[in-house]
């Protein structure tokens, strides 16, 4: 078996006759029926039957169509990705964040990005999790960073970065001499928490369910920077990823702990829609990702 016999079934299955097939390939029908008993002595089986002036494909027939399916998809896309591979890279890429990425994880990788492909144009957009899932689905964003896990057939996910989840309390707070709290001494205490429907927040349900903490929620919100200020303020205490208070406790606003429990993480990834393939310019952006990957999680030193 070779390519052009698969060639061959591929054209009459598609035409649904030997002299059709013949033509497309610009070949005559007794060179078509030749390869097809080659076949057909190959494997012991039947590859099409014929009704009439049609022809009907067998089962064996129906498997060698999908394989032909598979090895011309599998050509066409290394070709056109080798293609890719010798050109400059350009165009647009759209991708999509939630607000602790857009903070904190788009800038250095979009700068690292640039350095090495100048000519691409990069427009980010931010929301929440439902929503940004909705543009990529619908061709409006190429790429979302998201927290995992996405349950959508439509969508395929990567997972690139785990962030610990910590305790965070201002300065001054009766925990902030701690290097670590247990779960009991979340009881009672005022939270700051990231708002319904994101995946975080489902990380954090899960957590005091699984601890049977009814946490006392004092605000919801899903931007960061004001859990942050909050807490700073001594309005209550969070929990939140460490790379996004990391400055803050170098200079003592904030303070950190870890929870004395199975710890407790979030999982980013790429989602893209499903079943595509992937362009260079995505996979460029992925490989830059995973490329900085290292610097963007920092180790997490003792609360002082």
């Amino acid at each position: 078996m070779d390519l052009r016999q698969l060639e061959i079934v591929k054209a009459i299955a598609e035409t649904g006759s030997f002299t059709a097939a013949g033509a497309r390939l610009h070949v005559s029908q007794s060179a078509i029926s030749r390869q097809i008993l080659l076949l057909e002595d190959e494997f012991h089986e039947r590859l099409f039957v014929r009704l009439g002036r049609r022809v009907q494909i067998t089962a064996a027939g129906e498997a060698l169509l999908q394989l032909a399916h598979r090895v011309f998809n599998d050509i066409r896309d290394t070709s056109a990705s080798i293609t890719d591979r010798q050109k400059v890279l350009t165009g647009t890429i759209n991708i999509v964040g939630g607000m602790t990425v857009c903070l904190y994880v788009f800038p250095p990788l979009l700068k690292e990005f640039r350095k090495h492909h100048p000519q691409v144009e990069i427009k980010v957009a931010t929301g929440g999790t439902q929503r940004l899932m909705r543009r990529v689905r619908n061709g409006q964003a190429d790429l979302a960073l998201l927290t995992l896990p996405v349950d959508d057939p439509a969508l395929t996910s990567v997972p690139v970065l785990r962030e610990e989840l910590m305790l965070v309390m201002p300065a001054g707070h009766p925990l902030s001499s701690k290097d670590s709290v247990g779960v009991e001494a979340l009881v009672g205490q005022p939270f700051i928490i990231f708002e319904q429907g994101s995946n975080t927040r489902r990380t954090l349900d899960e957590f005091f369910v699984r601890e049977q903490i009814k946490p006392r929620i004092v605000t919801e919100t899903e931007n960061v920077e004001i859990i942050k200020s909050m807490v700073a303020s001594g309005l209550g205490v969070a929990i939140v990823p460490f790379q996004s208070v990391e400055r803050e406790t170098r200079g003592g606003s904030l303070k950190v702990a870890r929870i004395r429990a199975q710890q407790l993480v979030r999982e980013t990834g790429w989602v893209y829609r499903a079943g595509e393939r992937v362009p260079r310019v995505v996979q460029e952006m992925m490989a830059t990702l995973t490329r900085i990957a290292p610097q963007l999680q920092p180790t997490v030193g003792k609360a002082s």
